[in-house]
């Protein structure tokens, strides 16, 4: 099969012809239609990740069933399916609470294995972990459900559990800010995106962001309080540094809950954040890590009756050669929405 292939940390990815994938025990194999380019796979490829190379990128996926491995009691050749990027072991008390995206034995495609830059893609866990796409959900919208849109739907639902009628800041309006934005003003928050290019506010600003923000060198916090002077409810870091972290933390009024979803790679595993504040004015620090499979009927009842559409977040589809050539750039390349791959073409 093809594949995007990445053979050392920051080589150039590219596409060439790999051994097709056989399916493991309790797992599946999936034939991919869509998968989405995640910053994420850019943290791995540029070596923020413990890959072993070579390796095969892409952990947001959709596709159909194609072989099914012993054991697997749920699904069937031909099913078409999507997948959380945690795929829980289906065995440990984190799996039997529904709460996978912990799981201490968790497998990730595109990071603890091959993933889906690929014509085809194996899959662990089947029966905990495999989502039916529903009849009327295109394939490029359930494969944007994987990280950036589940990751966003959850941190907003179960862990900052939004209300309506809050003030939501959220920092970075790339894909899970994106997601971020729609969600947040389908609960009925009032959104602020924080964002440095017109861009991606622009794209905000349409799929609900109530105020606009441009990150061109001002203060964060005082622009949020210039429009919410007590500061917001809940502020999400949808970036992934340092300074995009304080800003959404001191963004907050007192009592506030910050959600970090934007990973913070630093050499000693550590980042700095305002724990000076968190502590006078009592701030919720929360991280958000996916969503598991069982949560996603709720966020699926919403995209049906139309209160969430995420295939309107695609600004793009590309194939694998475009892909390889995409991936180094993706700190430098702020599409206003989110790239997706069909390895097909």
């Amino acid at each position: 099969m093809r594949a995007v292939v990445v053979d050392d940390v920051r080589a150039a990815p590219v596409v060439r012809d790999v051994e097709e994938p056989a399916p493991p025990v309790g797992g599946v194999v999936v034939d991919v239609h869509a998968t989405g380019l995640c910053r994420s796979d850019w943290h791995a490829w540029a070596g923020h990740d413990d890959i072993r190379f070579p390796h095969v990128p892409g952990h947001e996926l959709a596709g159909v069933i194609s072989a099914v491995g012993g054991g697997v009691r749920t699904w069937r050749v031909g099913d078409r399916v999507t997948v959380p990027f945690v795929c829980g072991c289906g065995r440990c008390r984190w799996c039997r609470a529904g709460e996978a995206q912990v799981c201490p034995e968790q497998k990730q495609p595109g990071f603890t294995h091959w993933g889906s830059f690929a014509e085809r893609v194996a899959l662990h866990a089947a029966d905990t972990n495999l989502v039916a796409v529903p009849e009327g959900v295109s394939m490029e919208a359930a494969a944007a459900l994987g990280c950036r849109f589940a990751t966003a739907y959850r941190a907003l639902t179960a862990r900052a559990c939004v209300t309506e009628g809050e003030w939501v800041v959220v920092v970075g309006a790339g894909g899970v800010g994106l997601s971020a934005v729609m969600i947040a003003r389908a609960l009925g928050a009032h959104v602020i995106a924080v964002d440095r290019t017109e861009e991606a506010l622009s794209a905000a600003a349409r799929f609900g962001a109530r105020h606009t923000v441009r990150a061109d060198g001002r203060s964060i916090p005082d622009a949020v309080r210039a429009i919410v002077p007590e500061g917001a409810d809940v502020s999400i870091d949808a970036v992934g540094s340092e300074t995009t972290c304080a800003a959404a933390v001191l963004s907050l009024r007192r009592r506030g809950r910050h959600v970090q979803i934007g990973l913070l790679p630093s050499e000693s595993g550590l980042s700095a954040v305002p724990m000076a504040r968190a502590i006078a004015w009592e701030l919720d620090l929360l991280g958000s890590h996916g969503m598991a499979a069982a949560d996603y009927p709720g966020m699926f009842a919403l995209i049906r009756d139309g209160r969430l559409r995420p295939q309107d977040l695609i600004e793009r589809t590309v194939g694998l050669a475009e892909a390889a050539q995409l991936l180094p750039r993706m700190p430098d390349a702020r599409p206003a929405g989110l790239t997706m791959i069909d390895p097909r073409r």
